[in-house]
């Protein structure tokens, strides 16, 4: 059984690190698996694939940070823009109520979308149209709601656009990562597999010896 099924895959790395290590510290356990191929160049090809697992694991476990830390920033950039759109919009709507077509210019009829595409694509119509038209800034003047507002909210949803691409871009190098990290896994795991079923015949004899590799031996 692949015991990355039960085991987390820190505790699977640990437990081949152990088994690698004593198998060469500890002289009868070397001796008895030399005599059935596992000499110390074979134990080396171990090795050299258990620290390539760990190197995918520890950047994959970076890659993730990373793809993390780019969301947070994505989020609270979509949620600030989201807090600043609503205030203004109401605003808009306010002023313009009467006017069917500036609430059809500004994108003011029915509910803002949801979706993130038509979300920003509606903003953008928004702050676009008022920083083109002076009339509609002056007529939204008197809310307090100056054209310097209308470009800071240009700015955001660039920033949002700019922060979600780093994001999907984080988040497409983590899986690359994951890929790479379950690869080299596999080879690991497949063998060590065999590590262990060859340690389990050549020291059939002498439990505690296989309790060294991490071999638990029912009495």
């Amino acid at each position: 059984m692949n015991k990355r099924k039960t085991r987390s895959e820190v505790q699977v790395l640990e437990s081949y690190r152990i088994a690698l290590t004593n198998v060469e510290l500890q002289p009868e356990i070397a001796s008895t698996m030399a005599e059935f191929g596992y000499t110390t160049e074979v134990i080396a090809e171990g090795k050299t694939l258990l620290s390539e697992t760990q190197n995918a694991w520890n950047f994959n476990k970076q890659e993730d940070n990373e793809t993390r830390e780019a969301y947070a920033i994505f989020s609270e950039k979509d949620s600030a823009l989201d807090g600043s759109y609503n205030l203004h919009r109401k605003k808009a709507k306010v002023v313009f109520r009467n006017d069917n077509v500036m609430l059809q210019k500004l994108a003011l009829s029915g509910r803002t979308p949801k979706a993130y595409a038509s979300k920003v694509a509606t903003m953008k119509t928004f702050y676009s149209e008022i920083i083109a038209d002076a009339d509609i800034q002056a007529k939204l003047a008197r809310l307090k709601f100056p054209k310097e507002e209308a470009d800071a909210g240009m700015t955001a949803i660039m920033e949002l656009e700019a922060s979600r691409t780093a994001y999907l871009r984080e988040t497409g190098e983590s899986q690359e990562a994951t890929q790479a990290k379950d690869a080299a896994f596999d080879k690991l795991d497949k063998w060590m597999q065999e590590f262990y079923a060859v340690a389990k015949i050549a020291m059939d004899d002498k439990p505690q010896l296989l309790e060294a590799l991490g071999i638990l031996v029912r009495n």
